[in-house]
């Protein structure tokens, strides 16, 4: 088994998660989704990772799964295909359900279960040579790791089904028409873009973040009422915290700052 498939590394706040595979355009393996779900966790556990970025070494941010998958394994013996699946399904709504927030840094292609892992992200930021799609039914399968149902949110039905029923690959600038992105930057300046975006967010209380990205992900889930109601109880918490009289006088001094 080779470890770096994935890699970990943190700074600053920020835990990076780079998927290693660059010369097979860091298509997705049992392997990896093993590795992204120690990663996950560890993230998920540690105090000093305030946000996790989520990216590719290469040229690619991942090309999907890896083909020899189906050949090798699942389609010799398809009572495998179901328990696979969901298991890959539970490791990325991991990177979904997660308090901390996370940031695709899309630096290539990014189709098929690269596209879906990008959407479970919170925020995604691209570089001006990305491309994405779901090409599933291009091979006769459909989008299963949770992209069928998080494109719809994230661009709207129609655009969703356009993508889904077609197979058609996109570029970003076209991504971020739609909406599937919320930024496409220069490739030499991803990193940058990524790190100004995070460096925003952990400038703010991490608690609030937490539950402001939570409430926000179950108003698909739930009626109105409900969610306001969530939102009532979070609101509660936020306030309970030394996060809002600290953040409060930092606003003041910066305000006075730029006067």
């Amino acid at each position: 088994m080779n470890s770096n498939v994935v890699i970990f590394e943190k700074h600053d706040g920020i835990g990076k998660i780079t998927l290693n595979r660059p010369k097979a355009l860091n298509a997705l393996t049992i392997e990896t989704f093993e590795k992204l779900r120690e990663y996950f966790i560890k993230t998920r556990e540690d105090d000093e990772v305030k946000i996790l970025v989520l990216t590719g070494a290469g040229r690619a941010f991942s090309a999907g799964l890896d083909f020899s998958l189906l050949g090798s394994t699942l389609l010799e013996n398809l009572s495998k295909l179901r328990p696979f699946i969901r298991m890959i399904q539970g490791t990325i709504n991991m990177l979904e359900s997660m308090e901390k927030p996370s940031i695709a840094a899309i630096n290539g292609i990014a189709l098929g279960g690269g596209t879906e892992l990008a959407l479970a992200c919170d925020i995604r930021i691209a570089s001006e040579d990305a491309t994405f799609g779901l090409p599933e039914v291009c091979y006769g399968i459909i989008p299963d790791l949770g992209g069928a149902q998080r494109l719809p949110r994230v661009v709207g039905l129609g655009r969703a089904k356009e993508l889904i029923l077609t197979g058609d690959i996109i570029d970003a600038q076209e991504a971020w028409r739609i909406g599937l992105v919320n930024k496409v930057v220069p490739k030499d300046e991803l990193d940058n873009a990524v790190k100004k975006m995070a460096n925003k967010i952990m400038e703010n209380g991490p608690i609030a973040v937490g539950l402001g990205k939570m409430v926000a992900d179950k108003s698909f889930d739930v009626d109105l009422k409900t969610i306001l109601e969530y939102t009532v109880l979070a609101q509660d918490i936020c306030v309970r915290t030394q996060d809002l009289v600290s953040l409060y006088k930092k606003k003041l001094e910066k305000i006075k700052k730029e006067k």
